[in-house]
């Protein structure tokens, strides 16, 4: 009787042999490729170097009118092209703008990647059930596991750096962006499917006529999260070399400093509200167009 009174577990002796064979596996996997990954990555790093030194090193006015042009191109509307540039400016003053940049050139990237990968992925999800039954559990996985043990692979591949602060951030943002743009092709209706079928669409013409513009809303909405996720492992990637606002946050955690953390984690808020409204105010504006071709 003793199952029922003691828990099932594996001896000290076989636990330590299985997560050494573990440990010595992974190894030898970094040994024989981690130079060939690194190799394959090194286009993305410099791409990622090139981009952090443009913002930083580019006269800081015209940066902010850069980004004010963007925030009026999304969005239409003063108030929140106003509110921008005041809160840019209140970066510049507290000395944050290049932490700042830093911190905008990977959430840029990381977000151009996750929507490169993420809408095909989205898109394949929606066509085949099968996939979708493959990919939801891995994308569950991606979602639920704690972002600290997937830093410890990327690490052992890649080393500290860039690419490894990337690849994290990637990995913890782009499920989002595929369950909407999956969703969003599903929800379409059957009955403008058949519509376009009537009209002789093909496949292409389906998708990129049809499916893909009625399903903006719910894709932006993705890309609205990937980059609130993003955001949010700003801190986490500079702990394995990442500059940018986390690094002062990081710092301020480590000898207790309140009033940088309290800074920069403001600032990271900041950037977070004003990518939120811009994007919610273009998939307003998509709607809105949409809305007006339909009663058109």
């Amino acid at each position: 009787m003793d199952f029922l009174t003691e828990i099932p577990e594996l001896g000290r002796g076989d636990l330590r042999d299985f997560k050494k064979a573990i440990d010595f596996g992974f190894r030898s996997f970094s040994r024989a490729y981690g130079d060939a990954l690194e190799s394959f990555f090194d286009p993305l790093l410099q791409f990622m170097i090139w981009f952090e030194q443009l913002l930083i090193n580019s006269p800081w006015l015209i940066v902010l009118g850069v980004i004010a042009v963007l925030t009026w191109l999304g969005s239409r509307s003063w108030l929140l092209v106003t509110g921008t540039v005041s809160c840019f400016v209140v970066i510049a003053v507290f000395g944050m703008w290049e932490n700042t940049m830093a911190t905008l050139a990977i959430i840029s990237v990381a977000t151009i990647l996750c929507i490169s990968l993420g809408i095909p992925l989205g898109i394949w999800m929606a066509k085949s059930n099968r996939v979708q039954a493959v990919i939801t559990p891995i994308l569950d996985v991606m979602q639920t596991i704690p972002s600290f043990v997937y830093l410890i692979p990327v690490v052992m591949l890649l080393g500290i750096g860039k690419v490894p602060g990337l690849i994290a951030v990637c990995i913890y943002a782009v499920p989002p962006i595929v369950r909407l743009t999956n969703l969003g092709i599903r929800l379409v209706d059957e009955e403008v499917l058949e519509a376009a079928d009537a009209f002789g669409a093909d496949y292409r013409q389906r998708l990129w006529g049809v499916q893909i513009p009625l399903a903006l809303p719910n894709i932006f909405a993705g890309v609205n999260q990937t980059i609130m996720m993003a955001l949010a492992m700003v801190v986490i990637a500079s702990m394995i070399g990442v500059r940018g606002l986390g690094v002062p946050v990081l710092q301020a955690v480590s000898n207790q400093y309140l009033a940088l953390g309290l800074m920069n984690g403001l600032a990271i808020v900041a950037i977070a509200i004003i990518f939120d409204r811009v994007s919610q105010k273009y998939g307003q504006r998509l709607q809105s167009y949409r809305k007006g071709l339909s009663n058109g």
